[in-house]
């Protein structure tokens, strides 16, 4: 496939780098690129290299709590790559989670969650942001947590049915969700990081 113009300006700020062709290898959901590019090692030396990004987007996550009972609102949902790679059922236990397309955090994070979960956020607090897998994936994503209570709740939730979603709300008292860490049985980055997140600060806190 023939090489993209060379486009350095989302590379700007690292003089380190130079851009010396991009290849598009795949363009069907999302965009998988093959760049070449070198790179001024710490010693001084430049070596070129070739990696491969996968670009879905930026995205958000979000731990929904109670503290009054002292809970988290989880997911529950069958993730394909999962399966795959070694997850008998392919039911991963997630926090709320989806793409930007096009929204700012804010409005994606609130857009997810009453679509997942049913919950229709009041107060959501911006608690850090992460790369989740920098080595191929350009996803950045945006962490919140917001507290909410049964008048929260709008629908069931479930997810949207034209995408094949399938979602189960789970509430779990969130000793028991850390529990399942331990155990294995929440095996999701972004859920593990927000329930350590929220285990380090105490819910009554969040």
């Amino acid at each position: 496939m023939p090489s993209q113009n060379v486009d350095t300006r989302p590379y700007v700020g690292n003089d380190d780098i130079r851009i010396l062709e991009q290849h598009v290898l795949a363009h069907d959901w999302y965009l998988l690129r093959k760049t070449t590019f070198e790179h001024r090692r710490r010693d001084g030396r430049l070596q070129v290299v070739s990696r491969e990004t996968y670009d879905r987007g930026n995205g958000v996550a979000l731990l929904l709590f109670n503290a009054a009972r002292g809970t988290v609102i989880l997911t529950r949902q069958f993730r394909f790559p999962a399966y795959v790679n070694g997850c008998a059922s392919g039911l991963l236990i997630e926090a709320c989670a989806g793409l930007l397309d096009g929204n700012d955090p804010p409005a994606a994070m609130r857009r997810e969650a009453i679509e997942e979960t049913g919950y229709a956020v009041q107060s959501p607090r911006k608690v850090f942001e992460a790369y989740m897998s920098p080595g191929s994936i350009t996803e950045k994503l945006h962490f919140f947590v917001a507290a909410v209570d049964d008048a929260d709740r709008h629908h069931p939730g479930g997810g949207d049915e034209r995408e094949g979603e399938d979602i189960e709300v789970l509430e779990l008292p969130l000793a028991r969700a850390l529990a399942m860490v331990a155990s294995g049985d929440i095996q999701d980055g972004k859920t593990i990081m927000l329930l350590q997140h929220a285990a380090l600060a105490g819910l009554d806190k969040l």
